[in-house]
């Protein structure tokens, strides 16, 4: 009997009201509508680079694809250079995440050891960095001056220390319990014994937070060559597609202001429009970080959370 009447008031507990219900699904309609609104440019990036080139510059594909084909990557595909830059996109992607992570992570620990000379003013000293800028002129001829200019080391080097990463590091890193490094220290552990075996495996939420930053930030980076890269061995993939970008709208306001003399360069218009090269561009920019991204997204929150929050 007792046992009947508990199972019968749990139940009860279980049963949502009305004002639940409305609730529930009043919030399951505002997400989905916030979600709708969030993926829907994306999905208008990709329909429209695959719809009919000139139905797509008229405006006229908004929430179905019209005459599907797929020349336009065909076509972007076929740009001379793409894959060296494809491969050196990849590359600065790869090497510049890891090596940010690195330095941040490190350096983020080493804040955190009152052992360290100067501590304190080491920290302000990069802090202080996040605030003051000497601007572009200045910086060009810094890395002139190391002859980081043309070289592919100028996209890794100058985005490995960022301070902002590694307030984040630092701050995460002093949430963890000083015991477990106080243990490893009794039991013999060097500062890179520590850092690597006891620091380094807890910290993996606070790195793939910044694995994300890093990789987005080197993955869309284009400024960076346009500054201080003139061989085009060097070309990252953004920038090539932008230029890629600035011929189409340069060839299509050509063909707009010329007459019927130029008709090969029309017919090769008609096959491409700005628009329609922008929105190929975009998606081909687009598509890998929207892959990457879902692996570190579990990281994502709690590293922002816990790096952010002391304790």
């Amino acid at each position: 009997m007792e046992l009947s009447t508990k199972t019968k008031k749990s139940k009860k507990k279980m049963k949502k009201s009305k004002e639940d219900i409305i609730f529930n699904c009043f919030n399951y309609f505002f997400f989905f509508l916030i979600t709708i609104i969030c993926a829907y440019p994306f999905y208008y990036l990709i329909i429209n680079s695959i719809s009919s080139n000139e139905l797509s510059a008229l405006g006229e594909v908004r929430f179905l694809p019209k005459e599907l084909h797929l020349e336009n990557y065909k076509q972007v595909f076929q740009l001379k250079g793409l894959g060296q830059a494809t491969i050196v996109s990849i590359a600065r992607t790869v090497i510049g995440t890891a090596s940010t992570v690195m330095a941040s992570a490190f350096l983020g620990f080493m804040f955190t050891q009152e052992k360290m000379w100067k501590r304190q003013f080491w920290y302000r000293f990069i802090v202080v960095t996040m605030y003051f800028s000497a601007g572009l002129i200045p910086a060009f001829i810094t890395m002139k001056t190391l002859g980081l200019t043309n070289s592919f080391w100028v996209y890794i080097l100058p985005a490995i220390v960022q301070p902002f990463n590694i307030i984040l590091v630092k701050t995460y890193i002093e949430s963890i319990p000083r015991s477990l490094q106080e243990a490893a220290e009794m039991d013999g552990a060097g500062i890179l014994q520590v850092f690597f075996k006891v620091i380094l495996p807890n910290c993996t939420p606070i790195l793939a937070t910044i694995a994300i930053f890093s990789a987005v930030g080197q993955w869309n980076s284009f400024q960076d060559t346009l500054i201080y890269i003139t061989d085009e061995k060097l070309y990252s993939l953004q920038y090539l597609l932008y230029t890629y970008i600035n011929q189409a709208n340069s060839l299509a306001q050509m063909v707009r202001n010329t007459t019927g003399s130029l008709s090969n360069i029309a017919s090769v218009a008609t096959a491409q429009t700005p628009t329609s090269i922008q929105m190929t561009v975009s998606v081909i920019v687009v598509l890998p970080i929207m892959f990457i991204y879902p692996m570190f997204q579990k990281h994502f929150v709690k590293g922002i959370m816990l790096g952010a929050v002391k304790g």
